[in-house]
């Protein structure tokens, strides 16, 4: 077994002699002497070059003596075993009460004044009769106090000190619980249906009794005890109350609004008032629905409108009218619903979870503004400030005496005594929240982090005063007055046609068959269209096209008229635009002379002889005549193919390698040869045939 290696494993020389380790010297140069004597440095490995000031060397610790080296790890040992039992007694030191912590203190303040009289000259037996009598204890009880520290660094002695009685076994983990029949009890217990305690019990000690166990069936009070020390609350809400329990559990996050202003974020939602109105155009009462803006820094309710439903057209009027009254916000915080994440108002934004995000999509009011989208979590109160606020108008506008005998109660398990007594016309409904909501912004004592007893109208002028506002223009304005769907124009003349009327302008030509944004006014749709492209950019206003009578000979003239009218200034543009005739430009082709040049006839890769017509004259039986014409014709081809199969002279490799060797020679010799002989050579040369004739040249040389 080798030996324990120590904490330090490098050691200087002045270090060896100062730690007073058996079989080495006490002095400096003497350790010095014993490693150079014993060949410490020749081991390789075990000495290396001493880091900071002063240089030096150091010896690793395996090169010491025998017991020097047993030494070293019998103190590294009792070192670990010192830091083991330290951290065992400043574990019971947290598992023990404060009453036992207390106690610890009373102890170490005795063993201190007993230390102290020591200091001063007295022996320990009269230190600890003069500490008891004045602390009223016995003396034993400190003799036993300071039998606990002997060998106890001063830093570990508090937790020492702790009476071991004192730190009681944990409930849950007692040696006479049997945990298969506690498991029992914990199955059963953690179930959805949330049965109680008492009745998991009462079952388990049937199906303990009943299968005949060894162990006895332990007290409630015991197994209580177990479970709450064995179950975690997080275990208990998630098995017995589910996920969205679990949800609630954890600790709502904070989110400071202190470093912001206003109109950098808005949010917006909803709020279905629990009472009966009397809607027009509807027989039957409805409980209106508000929708509202509302600014994220403040609290402020900034802009709002009333509808039957909750829908996305209401959202874009609400919009626009938040807009030209306070100015562009940087951001918007709202739920994923349909009314909120159409295309209109969020199309082109890649964040949004409702609806087919396509790369077509047209952009949406909010990123032609440059107002970042962010998406709250859906039935999360925690993520929508703006739900604290509908919960002050469900009892100052719902609740109004003014409604009296219209509210609907909160929940149909909630209806009052005169509920469906009443409808209240919608002007008056709206008149009183008029009423309500200023009230709601101008009411002072607000407790958030910004108002701090001031209003919600106090704490948004402040800032709005200091804050930086995005105007929009009057181009952006007009946008959220009009509802935005894409449609195609017409193939031949880009008209539009929306809702069964015909929109044209003579612009559109432009877009035929094009896809395009169409905005228009709701209430007003003969007052046209405005065009835009997919992207954003504006190109035109389209009229109404109105529909006439079939014989108004008025509407027909002045029909034919715009369109003799249009016709002539199509025809005087197009004229414009030839600024050359055809004679002219025959004349300048004519005398520029680049005529393309003729091109020979590429021959036929493929040939197929005609089929004869059936009614073609058929051809005669051969005759000899015939015969011996033919034979006389295929050997005149026979003689043709064969002359033109014979290899010419310069066809012949051997005939081309005499020929370059020739003209080599005669190079040598000093005669000027042609161009045409010189660039046939150079070309030549740098051929593979070349080079295999001139290798079995200079081979048959070698041999001969």
């Amino acid at each position: 077994m080798s030996d324990p290696a120590p904490a330090q494993q490098w050691w200087s020389a002045a270090e060896l002699a100062e730690a007073g380790l058996p079989d080495l010297p006490g002095t400096k140069r003497k350790v010095n002497e014993m490693a150079k004597r014993e060949g410490w440095s020749a081991q390789p490995g075990k000495v290396r070059r001493r880091r900071g000031a002063g240089g030096g060397v150091e010896y690793h610790w395996s090169v010491l003596p025998m017991r020097a080296r047993l030494r070293l790890g019998s103190e590294q040992a009792t070192r670990q075993a010192a830091q083991a039992g330290a951290n065992e007694a400043w574990a019971r030191f947290d598992a023990a009460g404060d009453t036992a912590r207390a106690e610890a203190e009373r102890r170490l303040s005795a063993i201190a004044q007993v230390e102290s009289l020591e200091g001063a000259g007295l022996t320990r037996s009269m230190s600890v009769r003069e500490v008891a009598r004045k602390l009223g204890c016995s003396e034993k009880s400190i003799w036993n106090w300071l039998g606990m520290l002997e060998g106890v660094s001063a830093a570990d002695r508090l937790a020492y000190l702790i009476d071991g009685r004192a730190v009681r076994k944990s409930p849950g983990l007692r040696a006479d619980l049997d945990d298969e029949f506690c498991a029992l009890v914990r199955s059963d217990w953690l179930r959805p249906s949330q049965p109680s305690l008492t009745s998991c019990y009462d079952r388990a000690a049937r199906v303990w009794l009943g299968e005949k166990r060894n162990s006895a069936v332990p007290p409630l009070h015991q197994v209580r005890r177990w479970m709450k020390a064995n179950v975690s609350k997080p275990t208990e809400v998630f098995m017995r109350k589910g996920a969205e329990a679990l949800k609630r559990f954890y600790p709502a996050q904070t989110r400071s609004k202190a470093f912001m202003v206003p109109m950098e974020c808005i949010q917006g939602d909803y709020h279905k008032f629990d009472v009966f109105v009397q809607w027009p155009g509807i027989a039957t009462p409805v409980r209106p629905q508000l929708m509202a803006w509302s600014d994220v820094y403040s609290g402020k309710l900034l802009a709002w409108r009333l509808s039957d439903t909750a829908n996305s057209h209401t959202v874009q009027l609400v919009t626009g009218d938040l807009i030209r009254e306070w100015g562009v916000p940087q951001s918007v915080l709202m739920d994923n619903g349909k009314e909120f994440a159409n295309k209109a108002m969020t199309g082109g934004d890649k964040t949004r979870n409702t609806f087919k995000v396509m790369d077509e999509d047209i952009p949406g009011l909010l990123p032609l503004l440059g107002i970042e989208i962010h998406w709250a979590t859906p039935y999360s109160g925690q993520s929508k400030p703006i739900e604290r606020a509908f919960r002050d108008l469900c009892d100052r506008v719902a609740k109004h005496p003014a409604f009296d005998g219209a509210y609907t109660g909160n929940s149909p398990m909630a209806k009052p005594e005169d509920y469906g007594s009443r409808a209240i016309p919608l002007e008056d409904f709206k008149a009183v929240l008029e009423e309500e909501l200023a009230h709601h912004n101008a009411r002072p004592g607000r407790r958030s982090e910004v108002a701090m007893g001031r209003s919600f109208n106090e704490v948004f002028n402040e800032g709005y005063a200091r804050a930086t506002i995005r105007r929009a223009t009057d181009e952006q304005l007009r946008l959220w007055l009009l509802r935005a769907e894409g449609v195609r124009a017409k193939r031949g003349n880009g008209a539009l046609k929306l809702y069964d009327t015909e929109y044209w302008s003579e612009w559109m030509y432009r877009i035929a068959g094009e896809k395009v944004v169409a905005r228009f006014d709701a209430d007003d749709l003969a007052a046209g269209l405005e065009v835009y492209d997919l992207k954003g950019r504006y190109l035109g206003h389209a009229e109404c096209r109105e529909v006439v009578q079939f014989f108004d000979v008025d509407q027909s003239r002045d029909h034919n008229r715009k369109r003799k009218a249009w016709m002539k200034a199509q025809k005087a543009e197009a004229k414009a635009l030839r600024e050359y005739t055809a004679a002219e430009l025959a004349a300048r082709l004519r005398a520029s002379g680049d005529l393309a040049p003729d091109e020979p006839l590429p021959e036929a890769q493929v040939h197929q002889l005609v089929t004869p017509h059936k009614a073609a004259p058929k051809r005669r039986a051969a005759t000899p005549e015939d015969t011996e014409r033919e034979a006389a014709h295929s050997a005149t081809i026979a003689r043709l193919e064969e002359r033109r199969a014979a290899p010419r002279e310069e066809d012949d490799p051997e005939v081309r390698f005499a020929r370059a060797r020739a003209l080599e020679r005669a190079v040598e010799a000093g005669e000027v040869l042609t161009q045409a002989q010189a660039d046939w050579l150079g070309d030549y040369r740098t051929s593979s045939e070349y080079r295999a004739h001139l290798r079995i040249e200079r081979w048959s040389e070698a041999n001969n």
